[in-house]
């Protein structure tokens, strides 16, 4: 390969370890039910910084801290947290200009797993377009990272990576990845029908008491907001391109 940036896909926190991509690389974090999903939702209507962490234990002392959490395991909200993961969740106005720290099942271990990368973006259908215009911009190497269920591949994350992925390669990126053209076969199939592929997933059936019809439709509607969350040291900051 020339040097041209690559694109790669890992579909699972158990094999990030062995991605191809070494040197100077973005992650790109994916969880779109419903983590990276609520977290841009939450940057578009006004969240000043979300603190993701992995543990439970942590997650309750931020709460006695005095810190507005947002917390589930297997899709229940926690009985310290304040709000759960859902989209609506972080629609609120009591939340604008508000620190919230977060803690989820898959999402929230996989950003703290990423953080070996120059710099982890975080990825959801409602900010595609303005994700794929940065990483262009930047024409570094990307990793998209999916989330998964408990280390087991999905389908919701991996269609978002083959949408991702295409945009890439279409301006100028390469892959020897077959994660990546699997994921590019999968969203070519899924596309023109986003809402219904994605409602047979195993995910979406097993959140169907949780996640509302109207934030199901949220989550799979593609770029209704430009905002690019970004890690920066402890914090996600919002990033609008």
């Amino acid at each position: 390969m020339n040097g041209n940036p690559t694109v790669e896909v890992c579909f699972s926190p158990k094999l990030y370890s062995y991605k191809l991509t070494k040197g100077s690389f973005t992650t790109v974090v994916v969880d779109i039910l419903r983590a990276t999903t609520s977290i841009c939702a939450a940057f578009d209507h006004g969240v000043k910084e979300i603190i993701p962490v992995s543990g439970l234990d942590e997650a309750e002392e931020m709460k006695r801290k005095g810190y507005f959490v947002a917390c589930e395991r297997n899709g229940e909200i926690i009985d310290f947290a304040d709000i759960g993961n859902s989209v609506s969740d972080f629609i609120r106005d009591d939340l604008k200009g508000q620190t919230v720290v977060f803690s989820t099942t898959n999402g929230t271990k996989t950003i703290n797993m990423a953080r070996d990368a120059e710099e982890v973006l975080i990825g959801s259908f409602v900010n595609l377009q303005s994700l794929a215009e940065y990483l262009i911009s930047k024409g570094e190497n990307v990793v998209i990272f999916c989330a998964a269920w408990k280390n087991l591949f999905n389908l919701e994350d991996t269609v978002f990576s083959g949408a991702l992925a295409e945009i890439l390669l279409s301006h100028g990126f390469q892959t020897v990845c077959d994660s990546a053209l699997a994921a590019i076969d999968l969203w070519n199939v899924a596309h023109s029908d986003l809402k219904n592929y994605l409602a047979k997933s195993s995910h979406r059936n097993r959140l169907k008491h949780l996640v509302s019809d109207e934030d199901f439709i949220y989550t799979v509607t593609l770029n209704s907001t430009s905002v690019v969350p970004k890690l920066n040291g402890e914090k996600l900051e919002l990033r609008i391109y």
